[in-house]
């Protein structure tokens, strides 16, 4: 069992085809039929294949699964989707209000980050599938390869805070580290150790970054 390196957690894949398990919830053929991706999730999977999950119309509807690598079309990084604008009509909704006033902020909070859209914002910028709704958050993905300051988490953590109150929405902004994925709100709290989430599933560690706290899959 391994991680294929090509492609990352919430990557967005692009798929030729599906397979059927017989434990499919039913939902899952019409999704992949109205948006034929799934975004790469943290799981082992056997040599050639690619743990995913599917994402259905309503929130409860995530399935997970495998797909091989073979019926991988493309794919779409968090961060390639940082500048792209909502489809026409749908620019209003609050989720792209506040994306947007990010993009429009070079020197802002996330200036300098590699950073993007995940969750339902991520995916109808990707697939141009109407995903959003009106009580959606925004969901971000911060690439952190080196180690963060925590008065640098506090100033981002605060900025992204008062842009979400400014706007009426929830920014739920996660650390992708060494270590796996952490909550900004975590490690900018300053505690101990923080729930950082990998492959092997999630674990308490005092720090991200350090060479003992992973094993190099994210």
């Amino acid at each position: 069992m391994s991680c294929d390196t090509r492609w990352r957690p919430h990557d967005l894949l692009h798929l030729r085809r599906l397979d059927s398990p017989d434990d499919e919830p039913a939902w899952v053929r019409d999704a992949f039929e109205r948006a034929p991706y799934a975004v790469v999730r943290r799981a082992f999977a056997a040599d050639g294949f690619v743990a995913i999950g599917v994402r259905g119309a309503k929130r409860a509807q995530r399935y997970g699964t495998w797909v091989h690598a073979d019926d991988i079309v493309g794919a779409v990084s968090p961060e390639s989707l940082a500048q792209t604008q909502a489809d026409a009509g749908r620019d209003a909704l609050p989720s792209f209000v506040a994306l947007l006033s990010l993009q429009r902020d070079s020197g802002g909070p996330l200036g300098g980050f590699a950073w993007g859209p995940i969750g339902s914002t991520g995916f109808e910028l990707a697939t141009h599938v109407p995903t959003v709704n009106e009580t959606s958050d925004l969901d971000l993905l911060i690439r952190v390869p080196q180690p963060l300051a925590l008065n640098v988490a506090s100033a981002l953590l605060e900025q992204l805070q008062t842009l979400a109150a400014h706007i009426g929405i929830r920014i739920d902004a996660q650390l992708e580290t060494p270590a796996g994925g952490v909550a900004l709100a975590e490690w900018a709290a300053g505690k101990a150790r923080v729930l950082a989430r990998d492959a092997s599933g999630p674990r308490l560690i005092a720090d991200p970054w350090s060479a003992v706290a992973h094993n190099g899959i994210a």
